[in-house]
């Protein structure tokens, strides 16, 4: 058994996953309504925010998964990336878990987790596969040949499509996270009702910065009238990018002759895309909403493929805000 901590940005996560894949527990305490007020997520208060919860929140996981932590073969812990304070506080304490019964520790690149959640049980894909990760710090395709590794294919030379989705809430005067405040909105308005530029910066890389400035324009062409017409504008502008990113998976697809795609992140909750990938003519692997968002079940999906660090060589190990 795997015991897993996430706490990446603001969600504390634990989970307990088999070597086979089979999850046991997954844990998620979100901060999403405390940070709601400030527009975004702050690092100082996420980090606290996990001091707080990250013991009673993998207390949680072996409670669900009715195992103690002498069931537990290794742990495992995202080192990077994200926001600093909040990696340090679950590495650290990953560590000392281990450290007490002198189990073996794997660090695992949080973005390697979204790639391989969809290899979890009980309909886990199998390599070759494309994986399309869409979060709200990063988008990019990557080849996967070896769920030990991935190979990027193309990324986003500027906002990634959970930024983009955040930025156009805001700009639209919707809540955070603005993800799901504009998945909610857009199906009520017309999504042909505003063109919005689809980016084509060449290959398979994404751009999503133009797409929100165009969102900004048409907002002030349409002043008093712009909440009036919120509905449509939600729905255009997020065709818009899940256009974008569909597009992209589709020549992924093409050029490297694959025949399976996954999806991951936090943009893969969002409903209008999960219905366009299910579309593409190829089987289409679309985690859960609870394994698209941050969560720990992931890194121990990662922990699976990986050699672990022996007791005591990870004493030292630190986190890192970018890998």
């Amino acid at each position: 058994m795997i015991l897993a901590i996430e706490t990446s940005c603001d969600d504390t996560c634990a989970a307990v996953v088999s070597t086979e894949g089979e999850i046991a527990s997954n844990v998620i305490a979100s901060q999403g309504l405390l940070h709601a007020r400030y527009g975004g997520v702050v690092p100082e208060i996420a980090s606290r925010h996990h001091l707080e919860l990250v013991d009673a929140v993998t207390a949680d996981a072996l409670e669900r998964a009715g195992a103690g932590l002498d069931e537990i073969d290794r742990v495992a812990v995202t080192r990077g990336p994200g926001l600093i304070g909040a990696l340090l506080v679950g590495l650290s304490s990953a560590k000392a878990l281990a450290a007490s019964r002198e189990l073996p520790l794997v660090p695992v690149d949080h973005l390697h987790g979204h790639v391989v959640a969809s290899t979890l049980a009980p309909d886990p894909v199998e390599p070759p596969y494309l994986c399309l990760v869409a979060s709200g710090g990063h988008t990019f395709l990557a080849r996967v040949d070896d769920p030990a590794g991935y190979s990027v294919l193309g990324q986003t030379l500027d906002d990634a499509a959970g930024e983009a989705f955040d930025k156009g809430a805001r700009l639209l005067g919707l809540g955070y996270p603005g993800g799901p405040a504009i998945d909610r909105l857009a199906r009520e308005g017309d999504p042909e009702a505003f063109e919005f530029p689809r980016s084509a910066p060449g290959e398979l890389d994404f751009s999503f910065s133009g797409l929100k400035t165009s969102l900004l324009y048409a907002v002030r062409d349409l002043g008093d009238r712009a909440e009036s017409r919120s509905a449509d504008l939600a729905a255009s502008y997020q065709r818009a990018i899940v256009d974008a990113l569909v597009n992209r998976t589709r020549a992924a697809l093409e050029r490297q002759g694959l025949e399976r795609l996954a999806i991951g992140g936090g943009v893969a909750a969002n409903s209008e895309l999960r219905t366009a990938v299910a579309d593409l003519g190829v089987p289409a692997w679309i985690p859960p909403v609870e394994l698209c968002t941050d969560n720990a079940a992931m890194i121990a999906a990662v922990a699976r493929f990986q050699e672990p660090l022996e007791y005591p060589s990870y004493l030292a190990l630190d986190a890192a805000a970018r890998l």
